[in-house]
């Protein structure tokens, strides 16, 4: 087997441990294809993995990226409906298809559901290797840039809003944090489910992009303008019915009591912390809940590729850099103007 050129760490730590790694080469399995990689798309979720995740072995050297979008070039026995040479977008979502979740069509809920990039090797290389049902169209719309974009953040916003936050027309939903790849996601899946929404960020210069993307409003918090004062002044004090929070512990406690009376804060990350501390009081006095939602169904990408497809959602890119400028790519996530995903295209022979 030979090897392949990636981007990714041989040790865990910080960005100082990030550069280009050789990883076998990977062939195809029955009911495997085999993408070669166009683009492939950073999450914070890298960063994640490239510090180490308690309980989650991940194999060294590493490539990180859980995004990809590329061509079919090798097809194993057993697949149907895939052909070599078809331009394909990456469901980075792995499960096995047995258990009683699959089979009732809630694969993000199998117990041995896994990441691309993270519990597997990633798309920053030439070469990907996944279950031929982790293979989609590409959008003939799109690039592989912006294909690359859209798979993790549409399908995580779309589960966490329609089916676990519930949110129905009308609704007020709240975004907290501005910027992110799953921000601008979140905003587009929201007024596509017919909610009013506002995007709660501490960085102003974020509004004009924000808005359009459709946001009703823009609300700037900080030390001096809390987040739930912002937000119960913009629910005219009524309440938020929905709160997508990935920032964690700064945040989550006064997203709950931003709440409307039967309101839900959906967290679907922690990347300022882990651990918070709620007042349960807020929740039992308004029967408010905090859920949790990861990733999404295979349904739930079909869903929002068809609305890419037809043009009522969008996938942002912040940056698309060539392969050799990857490491440079990967600091963009510290970077203060931060809007949308960031891409690398173009991985060598």
């Amino acid at each position: 087997m030979t090897g392949a050129r990636g981007f990714g760490f041989a040790e865990h730590g910080g960005p100082e441990r990030l550069g280009y790694v050789t990883v076998p080469e990977p062939e195809c399995g029955p009911g495997e294809v085999r993408v070669r990689i166009r683009a492939a798309a950073f999450n914070r979720l890298d960063r994640f993995t490239l510090a180490g995740i308690p309980g989650v072995a991940i194999e060294r050297p590493h490539v990180l990226g859980s995004d990809g979008a590329g061509v079919v070039d090798r097809i194993g026995p057993e697949v149907r409906g895939v052909r070599v040479g078809d331009r394909v977008v990456i469901n980075p979502g792995l499960w096995d298809g047995t258990c009683p979740a699959c089979r009732a069509g809630q694969e993000s809920l199998c117990r041995a559901y896994r990441i691309v990039g993270e519990h597997t090797q990633g798309t920053a290389t030439t070469f990907v290797t996944v279950p031929a049902r982790n293979v989609r169209p590409l959008p003939p719309a799109l690039s592989f840039a912006q294909g690359a974009a859209a798979p993790l953040v549409f399908q995580t916003a779309y589960r966490a809003l329609a089916t676990v936050g519930g949110v129905r027309p009308g609704d007020r939903v709240a975004i907290v944090g501005a910027g992110g790849g799953v921000a601008t996601a979140a905003v587009q899946v929201a007024k596509l489910l017919g909610a009013r929404v506002a995007v709660a960020s501490r960085r102003p210069e974020k509004e004009a992009r924000t808005r359009a993307l459709g946001a009703d409003a823009f609300l700037v918090f900080g030390d001096a303008e809390p987040l739930d004062r912002v937000l119960w002044t913009w629910s005219e004090k009524q309440g938020v019915d929905v709160v997508f929070d990935s920032v964690g512990a700064p945040t989550i406690p006064r997203s709950i009591r931003a709440l409307a009376r039967g309101g839900r804060v959906v967290v679907i990350g922690a990347t300022a912390g882990p651990v918070a501390e709620v007042d349960l009081r807020t929740l039992f006095w308004r029967q408010a809940s905090i859920r949790g939602s990861t990733m999404g169904n295979a349904a739930d990408l079909d869903r929002v590729l068809d609305q890419i497809a037809a043009g009522h959602l969008r996938p942002v890119v912040d940056r698309e850099l060539p392969f050799d400028r990857a490491a440079e790519a990967f600091q963009r996530f510290d970077a203060p103007d931060l809007f949308g995903k960031i891409v690398v295209s173009g991985p060598p022979d």
